[in-house]
């Protein structure tokens, strides 16, 4: 049997405006993303039944039968109507509830793989992306884009700066998204631009409920070679886009060893 295997790529909020709260209860955001190279890692084979074992340092932080890889791989399992199943195995490298994808980039890795794995039209990922979350679709793509509606209406934008060194920092804190935007004031504080000057209109909500975010951005802000501070999504991961290589790993070897840390590159 042939393995494959899918990254599930860490993705980052450049910018994320809240403009308000829609009848069905979720937001209407407008937000651009851009995805690094490292997440997780997402192998699969073929099977006759749907098996998924857990790995790497967050593994202890899921349960590997309700999980949103298994629950991607079953919608688009019935919606191709193929035969047979995956034994699955997700190394699960980024921490949870972190505003850095998690499992919506696990769902759109498990959506890429077995379209792959069961030789079937890409189209069909897309087209059940959105039931298994907003975020889900643009990580199925995994490319820099800008999302208005909930999230999930996507425009493919280009930055060039593939390649550009990145600091992902979190206080090891797991934030609830929905816990964050229950905080946010409900102000509009009108819509997104260039990404340069926007902001994280979650960013002070998310302070409230964990304060040692506010800590984690100072400290980003006050490294050498750091051009550019946020905290993506929900958070509680914040990150720096930095001039150099050496900036990144020097910055990285200062990096308190209580919070987690990723160096690594936007795609």
């Amino acid at each position: 049997m042939s393995t494959l295997t899918e990254r599930a790529y860490a993705k980052l909020n450049l910018a994320l405006h809240v403009r308000g709260k829609l009848p069905d209860g979720r937001h209407a955001i407008e937000t651009v993303f851009a995805f690094c190279e490292d997440g997780d890692e997402l192998t699969a084979e073929p099977a006759d039944e749907f098996s998924l074992t857990l790995t790497g340092p967050f593994a202890g932080d899921l349960k590997p039968d309700d999980n949103l890889v298994l629950k991607a791989v079953r919608v688009l399992h019935d919606a191709a109507d193929v035969e047979g199943g995956a034994t699955m195995c997700l190394d699960k490298r980024l921490p949870i509830a972190s505003g850095i994808g998690g499992g919506s980039a696990d769902a759109g890795a498990a959506l890429r793989l077995l379209t792959k794995m069961w030789k079937i039209d890409p189209g069909l990922g897309e087209e059940v992306a959105p039931s298994l979350g907003a975020d889900v679709p643009v990580c199925l793509l995994s490319q820099s884009s800008r999302g208005d509606g909930v999230g999930d209406q996507l425009e493919p934008m280009e930055f060039g700066f593939t390649g550009t060194p990145v600091l992902l920092v979190n206080p090891r804190l797991p934030l609830s998204t929905g816990a964050v935007f229950a905080q946010w004031d409900g102000v509009d504080r009108g819509p997104l631009g260039d990404w340069h000057d926007g902001r994280n209109d979650l960013e002070a909500p998310a302070i409230d409920l964990a304060p040692a975010i506010a800590d984690v951005l100072e400290w980003l802000r006050g490294q050498p070679g750091a051009t550019f501070v946020r905290m993506s999504g929900s958070g509680a991961t914040c990150f720096a886009l930095l001039d150099n290589l050496d900036a990144r790993e020097e910055a990285a070897k200062a990096c308190p060893a209580h919070w987690w840390h990723l160096a690594t590159r936007l795609r």
